[in-house]
């Protein structure tokens, strides 16, 4: 299994519009970061982990030319304001999108992308196929088995995923007991870390820290970075050995 970053940035990403930061305005590559998402490269196929008003760049960027389906962990614009854009693979593969999500993500797509979902549809609109996940372990298309983690961003349920020894967790504030048990033993894990200040609805850098020792993972990549965090070399500086800072573009086998 293949993972590649296209996306390590908040919710706004950097640079942020207007801001003219040390960070926002870095020299180094790696601190420019789209909506947070990866790429899944298993037995041939590829799997996209949310589709955020990036996707149609991210997909670019990576030069995807096929794309079996979507799984998203919630329903906020950054995570799924790039759907329509799949129209692109519906033409070139000659079939619909396959997504997964919850009940409550589909309702938000229903009412966002209404258009995609009415009885008399407009031509050239997204052809989406909804497959209804909730906790339990789900496997795509026969091809990838997952096992969803639920954590809570703020008041909000939000999915996370483990596939084998790789796991995938944004948008976190919280985690029950119960759901980090079900993350134990991972070799690889992506996990959000806004910043090093308190935040209401996403880990800090020492929940981050706090929760990658509790998981018990071999190695821990951060994600979901704020410009208000400092810049890639800056962060790495003071994590310990096992933690590295994500960055868009990179990828790792698992």
């Amino acid at each position: 299994m293949k993972i590649t970053v296209l996306g390590s940035g908040t919710s706004q990403g950097i640079p942020v519009i207007a801001c003219a930061c040390h960070v926002c305005t870095s020299a180094d590559k790696r601190d420019d970061r789209l909506r947070c998402s990866i790429l899944i490269e298993h037995e041939g196929h590829n799997y996209v982990i949310d589709a955020g008003p990036d996707f149609r760049q991210q997909m670019l960027r990576s030069k995807v030319k096929s794309l079996r389906a979507i799984l998203f962990t919630h329903e906020h614009k950054d995570n799924v304001a790039g759907l329509d854009d799949v129209r692109a693979f519906n033409f070139i593969e000659d079939r619909d999108m396959e997504i997964y999500c919850t009940a409550r993500v589909e309702e938000a797509l229903r009412r966002e992308y209404q258009y995609a979902f009415e009885e008399d549809k407009y031509p050239g609109i997204p052809q989406l196929n909804i497959n209804r996940i909730t906790k339990e372990p789900f496997v795509v298309e026969g091809h990838l088995y997952v096992e969803p983690v639920e954590v809570m961003h703020y008041l909000m349920p939000v999915l996370g995923f483990r596939f084998g020894d790789f796991a995938y967790v944004t948008d976190a504030k919280t985690v029950s007991e119960i759901e980090i048990a079900k993350l134990k033993g991972v070799k690889i894990l992506i996990v959000n870390a806004l910043r090093k200040e308190p935040h209401l609805s996403h880990f800090n850098l020492d929940e981050a820290l706090e929760f990658i020792e509790a998981v018990g993972a071999e190695q821990a990549y951060l994600t979901h970075i704020s410009h208000l965090f400092g810049t890639h070399e800056e962060i790495e500086r003071e994590l310990p050995a096992h933690v590295r800072v994500a960055y868009d573009g990179q990828y790792f086998e698992v």
